[in-house]
Protein backbone atom coordinates (compact mmCIF):
# COMPACT_ATOMS: atom_id res chain seq x y z
CA UNK A 1 0.00 0.00 0.00
CA UNK A 2 1.33 3.06 -0.89
CA UNK A 3 1.57 6.30 1.67
CA UNK A 4 0.94 3.97 4.61
CA UNK A 5 1.81 5.10 8.79
CA UNK A 6 2.98 2.45 10.76
CA UNK A 7 -0.27 2.91 14.17
CA UNK A 8 -0.38 0.57 17.49
CA UNK A 9 -3.29 -0.60 18.39
CA UNK A 10 -4.07 -2.72 21.14
CA UNK A 11 -4.80 -6.52 20.23
CA UNK A 12 -5.29 -9.50 21.66
CA UNK A 13 -2.65 -11.97 21.79
CA UNK A 14 -3.60 -14.69 19.56
CA UNK A 15 -4.46 -11.27 16.99
CA UNK A 16 -0.82 -9.89 17.97
CA UNK A 17 0.30 -13.46 16.82
CA UNK A 18 -2.15 -13.93 13.69
CA UNK A 19 -0.48 -9.97 12.43
CA UNK A 20 3.68 -11.53 12.83
CA UNK A 21 3.10 -12.80 8.87
CA UNK A 22 3.40 -9.60 6.60
CA UNK A 23 1.28 -10.18 4.28
CA UNK A 24 -1.65 -10.85 6.70
CA UNK A 25 -0.34 -7.49 8.52
CA UNK A 26 -0.66 -5.80 5.13
CA UNK A 27 -4.33 -7.40 4.37
CA UNK A 28 -5.73 -6.75 7.61
CA UNK A 29 -4.27 -3.05 6.76
CA UNK A 30 -5.65 -2.19 3.75
CA UNK A 31 -9.03 -3.52 5.55
CA UNK A 32 -8.60 -1.46 8.57
CA UNK A 33 -8.18 1.73 6.09
CA UNK A 34 -10.65 0.65 3.94
CA UNK A 35 -13.18 0.62 7.20
CA UNK A 36 -12.04 4.14 7.93
CA UNK A 37 -12.23 5.40 4.63
CA UNK A 38 -13.92 3.50 1.79
CA UNK A 39 -13.02 4.94 -1.46
CA UNK A 40 -16.61 5.71 -2.13
CA UNK A 41 -19.88 6.52 -0.80
CA UNK A 42 -21.38 3.13 -1.14
CA UNK A 43 -18.14 1.21 -0.22
CA UNK A 44 -18.15 -0.14 3.09
CA UNK A 45 -16.08 -3.27 3.50
CA UNK A 46 -17.08 -4.19 7.13
CA UNK A 47 -20.44 -4.77 5.33
CA UNK A 48 -19.37 -6.54 2.61
CA UNK A 49 -17.36 -8.79 4.99
CA UNK A 50 -21.16 -9.59 6.74
CA UNK A 51 -23.45 -9.50 3.91
CA UNK A 52 -22.73 -13.11 2.81
CA UNK A 53 -23.00 -14.12 6.38
CA UNK A 54 -26.09 -12.02 6.97
CA UNK A 55 -27.70 -13.51 3.53
CA UNK A 56 -27.11 -17.78 5.09
CA UNK A 57 -28.71 -16.83 8.34
CA UNK A 58 -31.69 -15.17 6.60
CA UNK A 59 -31.23 -18.88 4.08
CA UNK A 60 -31.94 -20.45 7.33
CA UNK A 61 -35.21 -18.64 8.67
CA UNK A 62 -33.82 -15.70 10.40
CA UNK A 63 -35.29 -11.81 10.45
CA UNK A 64 -32.96 -9.01 9.82
CA UNK A 65 -34.58 -8.39 13.90
CA UNK A 66 -33.68 -11.97 14.95
CA UNK A 67 -30.18 -11.70 13.52
CA UNK A 68 -29.51 -8.00 14.78
CA UNK A 69 -30.62 -9.42 18.11
CA UNK A 70 -28.22 -12.26 18.42
CA UNK A 71 -25.43 -9.53 17.58
CA UNK A 72 -26.76 -7.03 19.90
CA UNK A 73 -26.55 -9.94 22.59
CA UNK A 74 -22.59 -10.97 21.46
CA UNK A 75 -21.65 -7.57 21.97
CA UNK A 76 -23.57 -7.08 25.36
CA UNK A 77 -21.58 -10.30 26.41
CA UNK A 78 -18.38 -9.18 25.18
CA UNK A 79 -18.64 -5.92 26.72
CA UNK A 80 -18.68 -7.89 30.41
Amino acid sequence: MADTVMVEIPVTPQAAEALCDPKRRERIGKLVSDMLRPRSPGEDSLAAIFAPIKNAARADGLTDEEIEAELATYNAKRRL
